[in-house]
C-alpha cells in the first residue's frame, strides 16, 4: 500500500505482487489519484494548491514502479475526477511516463501551476459525496 494523498489526504494505492511469477510488482490500484492521461483534481477535499503539492509527492511515489506495472485507476473518461481521462480503463506506468501530461511534470512548482488550470466546475454534489466517503453528516438548516 502506498500514501498517495492530494486528491484527497487519505488517498492510497494498492500494489499488488503475484509472488508465484515474480518478486517484482503486477498492478496497482490507483483509485483518482492517477488515471490513464491525468492526475486526480486536487480541490474537492482541500486547497487547490495543497491538494496540487502532495499530489506531487504522491505522483513521484508512483513513478517510482517499474514501467511494467498495470495501472488500474477508480476512473476514466467521463469522470468528473480529471480532465483529459482516456476511455481507456488499464495503462502502465511506462505509458503514463511517456504520454500523460502532468505524471511528466519533473518540477514541482510547474506541475502546482499545471494542476491549477483548467479546473472544472466541481460537481454540484461534491461536498455532500465527500461527507457520505467519509461517514459524516452534514448539518442541515
Amino acid at each position: 500500500m502506498l500514501h498517495v494523498p492530494g486528491h484527497t489526504p487519505e488517498h492510497i494505492a494498492l500494489v499488488v505482487t503475484d509472488r508465484t511469477r515474480a518478486d517484482e510488482p503486477w498492478l496497482v490500484f490507483t483509485g483518482h489519484t492517477l488515471m490513464v492521461g491525468d492526475m486526480g483534481r486536487t480541490e474537492l477535499a482541500t486547497s487547490a494548491e495543497e491538494g496540487a503539492r502532495t499530489l506531487f509527492d504522491s505522483a513521484q511515489r508512483l513513478l517510482a514502479l517499474p514501467d511494467h506495472v498495470l495501472v488500474l485507476p477508480g476512473a476514466f473518461s467521463g469522470s468528473v475526477c480529471g480532465r483529459g481521462l482516456s476511455g481507456n480503463p488499464v495503462s502502465t506506468i511506462g505509458f503514463e511516463r511517456r504520454y500523460n501530461k502532468a505524471l511528466g511534470i519533473a518540477d514541482r512548482d510547474a506541475f502546482i501551476a499545471h494542476m491549477l488550470r483548467d479546473t472544472p466546475p466541481p460537481p454540484p454534489d461534491a461536498v455532500r459525496v465527500r461527507a457520505d466517503n467519509l461517514g459524516l453528516e452534514l448539518a442541515t438548516a
